[in-house]
């Protein structure tokens, strides 16, 4: 049965039948306010962009049409928001490292289009299930990678990177493949949320060398782990990380970090530009550095509404 615009008279109270139903009934729960920037250059070298990016909203919505509660007694509307933010630096020579990360995007959503469970409430058991779900798309998503390269002999090798974040409110989990990175800035002080997946990394991890400094730039580079490419296997890193007030998330390729120094990163978003000029900046200076390679940043800015918007 239609709601028509005439039915909307049960909501109407005669005068003697007013109720504060307010103090019964609580308000709704503001959600995270969320700025963001993205950016991404193909660099002072290079003439293809290997690089790829993806700033996703997801929204669940619920819109009163009829009623005969109390006013108050629930919103007239509401609406839940999540959301995606992806860095992926392609790798296989030709076009194809392009390639690799455009499908890896184009998979990632295809893979939420049709899976995505929505987390009423972030309790312990909900996190462990995203968890399991970023880490089962990065699974998928590295078959599909190996499959179009067995149907296609040109493609053999082709890969990426890949280093994503899915947002519910402040609960933030971060999945990750290769050495794109992302970062946490908070109160003035950055923080690398992920570890590169390199050969360098390895060394450093199994105590053969101190630091990744103590190799040839060609092997800090090199890839222990990516989507596709010649490995069969994967391994996706899955983190979570509970923002606060004022936190910023730094997503980057490493177009940047090897070309800008953390402490410089820091200080650009110390410097509280909007998240567009963040990502304009410190596109700048790995430009400015040299710009070996394709650069990529996303900045998100998480706050609490005013008062005003409660």
């Amino acid at each position: 049965m239609s709601a028509s615009a005439d039915q909307s008279t049960v909501n109407e109270k005669r005068p003697d039948e007013s109720t504060d139903s307010s103090r019964f009934f609580g308000r709704q729960t503001p959600p995270v306010h969320i700025q963001f920037g993205a950016l991404s250059h193909c660099g002072s070298v290079r003439t293809n962009n290997e690089d790829h990016f993806s700033v996703v909203r997801r929204r669940r919505s619920r819109e009163v049409l009829l009623t005969n509660l109390p006013e108050h007694a629930i919103p007239n509307s509401l609406h839940d928001d999540a959301f995606t933010m992806v860095v992926a630096d392609g790798i296989g020579g030709a076009a194809f490292g392009e390639l690799a990360s455009i499908i890896a995007l184009q998979t990632s959503w295809d893979l939420t289009s049709h899976a995505f469970k929505w987390h009423f409430q972030m309790n312990e058991v909900e996190a462990e299930e995203v968890k399991e779900m970023l880490a089962l798309y990065g699974q998928l998503i590295h078959q599909r990678l190996r499959d179009e390269a067995a149907s296609d002999p040109r493609l053999t090798g082709m890969g990426t990177t890949i280093t994503g974040a899915l947002t519910i409110g402040f609960d933030a989990f971060i999945a990750h493949v290769g050495d794109s990175r992302a970062y946490l800035f908070r109160d003035g002080m950055l923080e690398q949320l992920t570890k590169d997946h390199t050969v360098a990394q390895k060394l450093v991890d199994a105590g053969a060398i101190a630091s990744v400094t103590d190799v040839s730039r060609r092997m800090r580079n090199m890839l222990a782990n990516c989507l596709g490419g010649y490995h069969r296997s994967v391994d996706v890193e899955v983190n979570q990380v509970h923002l606060s007030d004022g936190d910023q998330l730094l997503l980057c390729t490493d177009g940047l970090t090897d070309m800008v120094a953390d402490a410089e990163i820091a200080r650009t978003l110390r410097a509280d530009h909007e998240p567009q000029d963040a990502c304009q900046a410190l596109v700048q200076q790995a430009l400015e550095q040299g710009g070996r390679d394709n650069v990529t940043v996303i900045v998100a800015r998480y706050a609490r509404p005013p008062k005003s918007a409660e």
